[in-house]
């Protein structure tokens, strides 16, 4: 289920980026950087919401954005910048993302 920042979901089209990644053997500090990123996250203007999936060290992390400029905001956090070089560092055996417009959406709940 999908957590939007302000409770209410978007009208399209807005910007998914998809993470996915599968755990390394060195998880410390993880658990308080991802919780740090996280929080951080809800301060930039265009993030819309956000949902996690996680299963036997395998994992994706899908957030939302209302554009592209606040993704490169996000992109350019220095706090952000420094998870990603300690994930590419020991976090993650291996990941990979993929930005995608979305243009329609529907939900059944």
């Amino acid at each position: 289920m999908i957590n939007w920042k302000d409770g209410e979901r978007p009208a399209v089209p807005y910007y998914a980026n998809i993470f996915n990644y599968y755990l390394g053997d060195d998880l410390s500090g993880y658990q308080e950087m991802d919780e740090m990123t996280l929080s951080l996250v809800h301060e930039i203007d265009g993030f819309l919401g956000y949902e996690i999936h996680k299963s036997e060290g395998r994992g994706s992390f899908i957030s939302y954005w209302k554009d592209t400029e606040s993704i490169d905001q996000w992109r350019k956090d220095l706090t952000h910048q420094k998870a990603k070089m300690e994930g590419m560092k020991r976090w993650y055996k291996y990941y990979h993302t993929m930005l995608v417009k979305v243009e329609s959406a529907r939900f059944h709940e």
